[in-house]
């Protein structure tokens, strides 16, 4: 008896929870799938008392975030009858907060929280475990509405389909998939659709889920022997939408379920959208059956937000933050210019980076300098900015313009090298700390004058030329992703 009430107490430890809730997740994502991304976590005590799930990358740290971090709230919470938190942070921001990894693993005493409104994939990194129960609008974000979106050419085409669909227009293609990178606005997008929809007819059913979260309920739905009232709940939705569904690719009997579930509904002339990260004919690895159906409605690609669109979303975000701290700031041009050349890959982490500008700033976040912002934001931008070099530039602007390196740091002065070149010097001036005469050096030894004329000359140009813009967006695209 003894033996058994060591081992219950156990349970009840922070480290015992885990190793509960983990096991089932093993058991749901597969070995492969949890090998790859969780079997390295750990859990640890950060230096504030709280638990952590530390990874030992960004990568897998950004992978469980988006993938695995509400099924985890789920079980933690099952198992955890202390209700404590529980947040996500890779091996190198556990430890630059003061963490060690190389400490023992978590305490036995409890910590304890109140229950919290369970959290989005798009949430950060460090929100807590969700234990409370869902109700109709649970999964929606408040701030995700159209009214919120910002439109640009990369967007508009599936800005519009989006509103066509909200407002329950007849002509509905089905189904309509939404699909781009990471951070494009696909969730925005569902998010908004559920909350106009909902307004324009609430007498409608309108269902909205991540596609982690279509596999979680149906694994527990399967479990619990519920499978019934799962199929009736999606199946009778006026409108179901489904995040991310690339997810479910891979998981055999969560696909055939989700391909009746869409057979159902388009039978019934019931509407639904999905969102993924690819077109339908790329997911690989989703059963083709279901693919074939993905491919068959209206396919809405979401491209990068171009600079000006980039610009519009930090002057919106900008003023929207100043009015909730009490004192509305415009930010200099110079420094909305930095962040919106600095964050092209994903609106996201533009966006995370003003936060983290405005909330530092505070009320002087109007008066800001560029160099006080690239102060403020430095500590926040170099742990995982790519080292770019003047070479990495000079061979990504030669191959985009069909040149030869050697090209750019001759003496030849016609258009179609000089161009480049200059490009070429402006990129450098950008997205390295090298100077003025660094760089001319490394452009064939040429002086520090005709470095500062490139830049200023290419600055005035991309206003203009749109098809230059368009060269530097991708190449600084291309060099910042690798």
């Amino acid at each position: 008896m003894a033996m058994k009430g060591l081992a219950e107490m156990a349970s009840l430890t922070p480290a015992g929870v885990w190793v509960k809730a983990s096991a089932e997740l093993r058991g749901e994502l597969g070995d492969d799938t949890y090998g790859s991304w969780l079997a390295q976590a750990t859990l640890r005590t950060a230096p504030g008392g709280e638990l952590c799930l530390v990874t030992a990358t960004g990568v897998a740290r950004d992978w469980i975030r988006r993938y695995a971090w509400r099924r985890i709230g789920e079980l933690w919470a099952l198992h955890d009858p202390e209700h404590r938190e529980l947040t996500l942070k890779s091996r190198l921001e556990f430890e630059a907060e003061g963490g060690d990894c190389q400490a023992e693993p978590v305490p036995i005493e409890p910590l304890s929280i109140e229950a919290v409104e369970p959290v989005s994939t798009d949430s950060p990194l460090t929100a807590p475990i969700p234990t409370a129960r869902p109700s109709k609008t649970q999964w929606l974000q408040d701030r995700f509405t159209f009214e919120m979106f910002v439109k640009g050419p990369s967007n508009e085409f599936a800005l519009a389909v989006a509103r066509r669909v909200a407002s329950w227009a007849d002509g509905h293609f089905n189904p309509v998939v939404f699909h781009g990178a990471y951070g494009f606005g696909k969730t925005h997008i569902l998010n908004a659709i559920a909350w106009e929809a909902m307004r324009t007819a609430p007498d409608r059913k309108v269902v909205y889920l991540t596609a982690e979260r279509f596999l979680s309920s149906f694994v527990r739905a399967i479990m619990e022997r519920k499978t019934a009232a799962f199929k009736d709940e999606l199946r009778t939705a006026d409108l179901l939408l489904i995040d991310d569904v690339h997810f479910i690719g891979g998981k055999q009997n969560s696909e055939e379920e989700l391909f009746h579930t869409l057979a159902a509904l388009m039978e019934d002339g019931r509407r639904v959208v999905f969102s993924a990260d690819r077109p339908p004919a790329a997911l690989s690895e989703i059963d083709a059956r279901l693919r074939s159906h993905l491919s068959a409605g209206l396919v809405c690609g979401i491209e990068p937000a171009d600079r000006a669109l980039r610009l519009d979303i930090l002057e919106r975000k900008a003023a929207l933050i100043g009015r909730h701290q009490g004192a509305p700031a415009q930010l200099r041009p110079e420094v909305l210019q930095f962040l919106a050349d600095r964050f092209t890959d994903s609106v996201r982490e533009l966006e995370g980076a003003l936060n983290t500008l405005m909330v530092r700033a505070g009320a002087s976040a109007g008066g800001l300098t560029l160099e006080e912002t690239q102060a403020f934001l430095g500590p926040h931008l170099r742990g995982g900015e790519k080292r770019i070099t003047v070479d990495d530039i000079q061979k990504a602007t030669a191959e985009h313009f069909g040149l030869k390196q050697a090209d750019l740091i001759s003496e030849r002065r016609t258009r179609s090298v000089a161009r480049p070149r200059q490009a070429a010097m402006w990129l450098a001036k950008q997205l390295t700390t090298r100077s003025l005469p660094d760089i001319g050096r490394r452009f064939g030894g040429r002086d520090h004058t005709t470095v500062l004329h490139a830049v200023r000359r290419i600055e005035e140009l991309r206003a203009a030329d749109a098809q230059l813009a368009r060269d530097l967006e991708a190449l600084t695209r291309k060099l910042r992703g690798g």
